[in-house]
């Protein structure tokens, strides 16, 4: 990220406590642990003290199948943007969607509420992240379909790049659902040799094709459904670990449609909040 002056927030990969301790004198705390090759940020979490720094690491540690996890200064409370980028052997690449966790960094991703397309941003902000957002997939020569998630300050046009999926995802699933685009599909056929340019995905138009951006005129929101109605006993805290068992999508003409479709959608006997 450095080579393409793309900022990302100072980390360490640590494998024992004591060079944890060793990164957080030089950055200070609160820091987010990460543990390598866990799904969903099991064993992860945000530590503002060392004695929560010993417990989450010593659990992160001991989950990671190879010891390992990244330690990272704390960016909690800014926004966390999302563009899903798809890019061929050409070099051509495209935003397929754009979407806003509702829900500020510090929370995962599958807990956040989810709107697409980003509703908060301003032109410059937006385009400032997608030209980002293109300008990794094409340094890092990624073909298929990528998640990039980003961290931007709320009061400035400060970003810093946090995850990078070149994957289908859940975000990408989504992306798909909201736009109509078939990611997972067209990965497969650029992973065959074809070429955006040359892949239709609309059998209704054949004038369509995979090298389009998608543009939509209507509001998706995305909700995670919890399990706490069937495990009583476990913290209804949402954090960097993820606790949901399912989403509900929707969609409407406008923000407040989508959202209280989605709210219905989750059948927890609530129409409204």
């Amino acid at each position: 990220m450095e080579d393409i002056n793309i900022s990302v927030a100072p980390s360490s990969v640590v494998k024992s406590i004591e060079e944890a301790e060793e990164f957080i004198e030089e950055i200070g705390l609160p820091v987010v642990i990460r543990p390598s090759y866990t799904m969903g940020g099991a064993g992860g979490g945000i530590a503002n003290t060392k004695e929560e720094l010993h417990e989450i690491l010593s659990g992160g540690l001991r989950l990671s199948p190879i010891g390992e996890c990244l330690v990272e200064k704390s960016i909690y409370g800014y926004k966390e943007i999302e563009y899903e980028v798809m890019r061929d052997s050409n070099d051509t690449a495209i935003i397929v969607c754009n979407m806003e966790n509702i829900d500020p960094v510090g929370i995962h991703t599958g807990d956040s509420m989810v709107v697409a397309p980003s509703l908060t941003l301003t032109n410059k902000q937006y385009q400032i992240l997608r030209d980002a957002s293109l300008k990794i997939v094409k340094h890092l020569k990624i073909e298929g379909g990528c998640n990039v998630q980003i961290a931007l300050d709320p009061y400035s046009e400060k970003f810093y790049v946090i995850e990078i999926n070149p994957r289908v995802s859940r975000s990408s699933a989504l992306a798909s659902k909201a736009t109509g685009y078939p990611i997972a599909k067209i990965s497969a056929k650029i992973a065959i040799g074809k070429n955006l340019h040359e892949i239709v995905y609309n059998d209704k138009n054949k004038n369509v094709k995979a090298s389009l951006e998608p543009a939509i005129d209507y509001i998706v929101t995305k909700l995670a459904r919890f399990p706490f109605d069937k495990f009583r006993n476990e913290k209804n805290i949402i954090s960097t670990q993820m606790q949901a068992t399912g989403e509900v999508m929707a969609i409407g003409r406008n923000f407040e449609e989508s959202f209280l479709k989605a709210i219905r959608g989750l059948e927890i006997e609530q129409d409204f909040i």
